[in-house]
């Protein structure tokens, strides 16, 4: 597996299984001519990734996420050998499964702490909040902290991206749980977590709070923790830099 850069975009692509995501404002006739859109290899070696991110202020790091349940580190341009974080014994990596999104705390320079979310052996979603070691370029694999599960019903639609707002809290997507067109009907049931983005504070609450602003605190037979409900499968999102 290779990752690659998408010059003169903002933003990277992946070349993997999942696909990339185009630049904003493409068109499906392609760039415009003189643009000098092309591709530059930046790392390869890797086991099916799928995510790519960095702490905030990072400057000389690139975090890829490999679905079978590694965290690499390109670093100055290098994909160094050892693995920022290996959780590959922890994880199911089958079908939609696997090691799928990774936060950094807005204040890891400070605190080293980071999110990841997977699918555990089980099949079921697990996010959890691990602390960096003494070397900056591993993590520590026994802080461990599970912040939240939820249970999965099929291999696939697990959702996948978790990420922190500007307003701080952490932003979770899971998807309906797969199969068919939603058997259980979980993507309108707001009593369950899936088919939903979570919005949670995980940075004051033991293991998280939930936002008072949430839209459905206080609401019978729903979870307080939904932001967003009616979703498929969440797979990737982002903030509207703009406002």
């Amino acid at each position: 597996m290779r990752v690659t850069h998408l010059l003169a975009c903002v933003g990277l692509s992946l070349a993997s299984g999942f696909g990339a995501s185009a630049c904003s404002g493409d068109s499906p006739s392609g760039p415009p001519a003189g643009a000098g859109v092309g591709l530059q290899e930046v790392a390869s070696g890797l086991s099916f990734p799928l995510y790519l991110t960095a702490p905030v202020g990072d400057l000389a790091r690139l975090f890829v996420v490999e679905k079978t349940g590694g965290i690499r580190i390109v670093k100055d341009g290098v994909l160094l050998a050892d693995r920022f974080l290996d959780v590959s014994s922890r994880v199911s990596s089958g079908s939609e499964q696997g090691l799928l999104g990774l936060a950094f705390d807005p204040d890891y320079a400070a605190n080293g702490r980071f999110l990841i979310h997977y699918t555990d052996l089980a099949g079921n979603t697990v996010l959890s909040r691990f602390q960096v070691s003494a070397d900056p370029d591993r993590a520590d694999p026994a802080s461990e902290q599970v912040i939240l599960t939820a249970a999965q019903p099929a291999s696939n639609h697990n959702g996948g991206q978790v990420a922190f707002g500007p307003d701080g809290f952490l932003y979770l997507g899971l998807g309906d749980g797969g199969l068919t067109g939603d058997p259980e009907n979980r993507g309108q049931d707001l009593s369950d977590l899936l088919g939903s983005i979570l919005r949670i504070d995980v940075r004051t609450g033991d293991p998280y709070a939930v936002p008072p602003d949430n839209p459905f605190v206080g609401q019978p037979n729903a979870r307080p923790e939904v932001w967003s409900y009616g979703l498929r499968n969440p797979w990737r999102f982002s903030f509207d830099r703009a406002n």
